[in-house]
């Protein structure tokens, strides 16, 4: 898999194409959102996070992935720079922005909830792993699939967290799902992106009212 870093209004990144890359045909994106342990300013620790280790290993991994690298205290600081992000890559010649998928974990689970929320429209899914959010305004994902995770014996974000938003989504008619792992603390990323069955869920999501690309954007981004 052939990865790049690049970089938007100060938010550096990384992109990473899967085996067989076609620049003329279209994938689905997937859009990941790291938690607080990878936060700062060295691009390579990025790389080494469990989502790229462990992705890379699966051969039908077959998304387009976007990863941000946030240097500031939390997703927040750059939340407008993340919007913008979601924009120009949804827009990329190689990307079908009727599959765009948003994964995170931890801090990076609270930033799914939140970006999800804030543009529902770009979605195909959502996977937010051991995050919360604002629950009251969870009317915003009546039509974005959810699958939440989280672990059992977390002390770090109490499961309950997850439950709300999920509760949440579905008292507004929406579709969120929970798998709890019974025995697991904090990390309940590593199982979920070694799941075979997760990832064949976001691949078959699709969003048909999905924007369309702006072909401005396009030349911005592609070169």
């Amino acid at each position: 898999m052939k990865t790049e870093e690049r970089e938007l209004d100060g938010l550096r990144y990384l992109i990473r194409f899967p085996d067989g890359f076609d620049a003329e045909k279209k994938y689905p994106l997937v859009i990941f959102l790291h938690g607080a342990g990878t936060r700062g300013d060295d691009i390579e620790v990025l790389k080494r996070n469990a989502f790229f280790r462990i992705t890379a290993e699966m051969p039908q991994f077959s998304f387009v992935a976007v990863a941000p690298l946030c240097s500031r205290n939390s997703w927040w600081d750059v939340f407008e720079t993340l919007e913008k992000l979601v924009r120009q890559t949804a827009s990329l010649p190689c990307v079908d922005h009727t599959r765009v998928s948003l994964i995170g974990n931890s801090m990076g689970g609270y930033g799914t909830w939140a970006l999800g929320m804030s543009m529902p429209e770009y979605f195909s899914c959502l996977v937010p792993i051991c995050g919360g959010g604002m629950y009251w305004n969870a009317s915003r994902l009546q039509n974005v699939p959810v699958w939440a995770f989280h672990g059992g014996k977390d002390q770090t974000v109490l499961p309950r967290e997850s439950e709300k938003m999920v509760e949440a989504v579905n008292r507004k008619g929406g579709n969120a799902r929970l798998t709890i792992y019974p025995e697991n603390g904090h990390n309940s990323w590593d199982d979920t992106y070694r799941d075979p069955e997760v990832l064949r869920w976001m691949l078959s999501r699709v969003n048909d009212g999905a924007p369309s690309p702006d072909e401005k954007m396009d030349a911005v981004i592609y070169g």
